[in-house]
């Protein structure tokens, strides 16, 4: 596991709040100077703990308003890498998750309406190594958040 101290981890919630603060801010906040930031928030990023920033979008305002989660359950023994490059090429396909249990794979689906989902299933399902799928439509989404970097 990759060592993050109490400051890194306070740093990382200043940037989970708002990826758009100044390192001063953040150095405000945590009591470092803002060079002292960007050398801690450069070697998260070299380790790996943080993967890059980003803009957080509300798919329903592009139109993509409609998702669901899908089980699917392949035929024979598939490794996760031909899962993944199999379902790539469908943009529907916002995340893929290998699970235990008896499905092979959870995938997370966006469209535009109903309509659009069912065309997406089929095309899911058509791919060459799926012999099934079991799919639960999102009515609405309770709670999302980023994970917490402070344990607790």
């Amino acid at each position: 596991m990759l060592r993050v101290d109490v400051i890194d981890q306070r740093i990382i919630s200043q940037l989970v709040a708002d990826a758009r603060s100044s390192y001063a801010e953040i150095g405000k906040a945590v009591s470092l100077s803002a060079p002292a930031v960007k050398r801690r928030v450069d070697r998260l990023l070299e380790t790996g703990v943080l993967r890059g920033f980003t803009a957080v979008v509300n798919p329903e305002a592009l139109g993509w308003g409609t998702e669901a989660f899908v089980e699917v359950h392949c035929q024979g023994n598939v490794s996760p890498d031909r899962i993944r490059q199999r379902l790539e090429p469908l943009p529907e396909v916002v995340a893929a998750y290998t699970v235990s249990g008896s499905a092979d794979a959870i995938v997370h689906l966006r469209a535009a309406n109903i309509h659009h989902l069912e065309d997406a299933l089929e095309r899911l399902r058509a791919v060459d190594m799926v012999s099934r799928t079991v799919s639960t439509v999102v009515l609405s989404t309770l709670l999302e958040r980023p994970p917490a970097p402070e344990p607790g």
